[in-house]
Parts: C-alpha cells; structure tokens; sequence
C-alpha cells in the first residue's frame, strides 16, 4: 500500500501528525507512506522512521509570487511528482482548501474531513470520501481518528509519535544537565516576561541545571541576549535547523517553553515539558505526550513562575 499524507503546516500541526504515521504503519506493515509539508517544516516528518519520502511544498512563497514563472515552474514539477508516485491513498487532514488543493494533485483516493469537521468546509469538496470527526478533541486525536475513520482501524489507546532525538553535539553545548527554555512564539501576546524568564532560569541553575535559551530571528536573538546577560551562567544557543533543535531539545532534563511548535515537539520527544499559555487555550491544541507533558495558564491567565517552578519540581523528581 502507498499512502501520501498531507499537513503542510504549521509547526506544531505538523508534529501532532506524526502520530498517523506511526500508527498506519503498525497497521499495514510494509506499507509506503510519504508526507507533503511546507518545506520549512519538513525537518519533522524526516524524523519519523515511519515515512519514506518527504514532499516539500512552499504555498505561503507560491502565493506572494503568482506572476513568476519560476513559481508556476515549482508548482508543475510538484504536480509531476504526485501524479507519478501512484498513491493508493491520499489523505488530507488539515481540512483547508490550500492541503485539499494539494492533495487533489496526486492520484489515488482522496480523504478529509467532512464538512461538519473540516476547519474549511468547502476542503470536503475536493474529496473522494469524507468522514466526520468531533470538533471538540484535541488535535492529535481528531487526525488519529480520521485516519483510523479512513483506513478502517480503531487508534491504540496509547499514543506514540515514533520519533527519537537525532544525536548532536557542540562546543557551545554543555556537559552539565540542560534545561530549554522557549522564549519565543509568533505572537506578541503568546509571550512569557522576561524577568519571569531570568526568575525561572536563576533557579534552574541552583538545582544544577544549564538553562539553554535557542532563538531564531533578530528580535528573538535579542531576547535571549537579554535573558542570558541577567543570568550568569545560562546560554543563548546560536541559529540551528529545526533537526539541531530536535537534538538539543533530546538531551534536556526539562524544557519549559511557551505556545510554540517547539514546546509540542519536546513532548513529541518525551522530554518532560512545561507548556505556558498567556493568549490562547490549551484544551484542542495544548502539549500532549507520553512523558511528562503539563500545560499551564490560559488565555488571559498567563502562569507564575511559582506555578512552573512547581511542575518543574513534579517532573525533575519523577
């Protein structure tokens, strides 16, 4: 069986896809499932040992340069490439028109949400099948329940991302234990202060631990400056690919992050993981994994540092 698997985006949807890989292949050993995902996202589905091929894609770039033909040119060169491979099965479960799109480009049947389910309902017109899932689930669930809807099977009860940490080492990087701390987010209001975070950091290195703070554009370098140069000791880890991060984030006795694809991804890891929610509300989409995995605040009820200071305690002693 060949099976393509559509989530383009974002970062943290991406992770909690990870799942349906592992869990078609349990069910259909031997069976060959590729992904179809934003290219800077592709770092994750590579992760799992489940998936053979990764398909890059570049809508957000595609749709800020419809007039190039160098766009048009990619487009088509994608378009071979799914029509070629011969899917027995293609599945979408983002539920947008841009994915439907998408997956309407490989041959082979194809599934999605019905249109009570899909985050788009007009996505469910590009399908073959459509099939109902709650709204109300988390995301992880509401993919492995489509997928199982789709192929016939009832998700295990125990969730496995089946991915490990890729091995990484770096003269920066020490041999003390780390913790992680995510700082950054891609909105304003998602953020976590920064004398909470130089609070928090302070007190991980009197337990014995390296608080490593990653950053990824200029105004997340500058943070973590900021933080690093009010906490002796602690260290701002230089630009890494998400696959280093993945690494780095492998190695961590903790990480506490904010409401970002990083946070899921040390859950998806099993590294024990502190989510923190200023803005939004972790019940759909909130950190979810085998190890320890704890989502703090809410929207408009950011945590204290007393409050993760207590799971971080409640994970480093388990």
């Amino acid at each position: 069986m060949r099976i393509l698997l559509v989530k383009t985006s974002s970062l943290g949807d991406v992770i909690h896809n990870l799942p349906v890989a592992a869990d078609l292949a349990r069910q259909f050993p031997g069976a060959e499932i590729d992904w179809c995902v934003e290219a800077p996202f592709a770092d994750i589905p590579r992760l799992s040992p489940f998936v053979r091929a990764t398909l890059p894609v570049a809508i957000r770039r595609w749709r800020k340069a419809l007039l190039k033909t160098e766009t048009w040119r990619e487009i088509g060169q994608l378009r071979a490439q799914l029509q070629s491979a011969g899917y027995d099965a293609v599945l979408d479960t983002q539920g947008l028109i841009k994915s439907a799109l998408v997956a309407r480009q490989a041959k082979g049947k194809h599934l999605g949400y019905a249109a009570d389910s899909a985050r788009e309902p007009l996505a469910s017109r590009f399908y073959d099948a459509t099939l109902s899932v709650p709204r109300h689930l988390h995301a992880v669930a509401r993919n492995r329940l489509l997928a199982g809807a789709a192929f016939g099977y009832t998700p295990a009860e125990t969730l496995d991302y089946g991915i490990v940490a890729p091995a990484f080492s770096a003269s920066w990087l020490p041999a003390t234990p780390i913790a992680v701390l995510l700082t950054a987010t891609s909105r304003d209001d998602k953020l976590w202060p920064e004398p909470d975070w130089i609070e928090l950091a302070n007190q991980l290195i009197k337990w014995g631990l390296t608080p490593i703070f990653p950053s990824g554009n200029a105004v997340e370098q500058a943070r973590a400056r900021r933080i690093v140069q009010a906490v002796p000791g602690a260290v701002a880890a230089p630009a890494l690919s998400i696959h280093d991060l993945a690494g780095v984030i492998g190695q961590a006795a903790l990480t506490v992050g904010v409401d970002t694809g990083l946070a899921h991804l040390a859950a998806a890891l099993k590294v024990p993981t502190i989510a923190l929610y200023t803005a939004t509300e972790p019940a759909l989409t909130g950190i979810v994994g085998t190890g320890f995995a704890r989502n703090l605040g809410g929207k408009g009820a950011p945590p204290t540092v007393a409050d993760v200071l207590a799971s971080a305690t409640e994970a480093l002693q388990r």
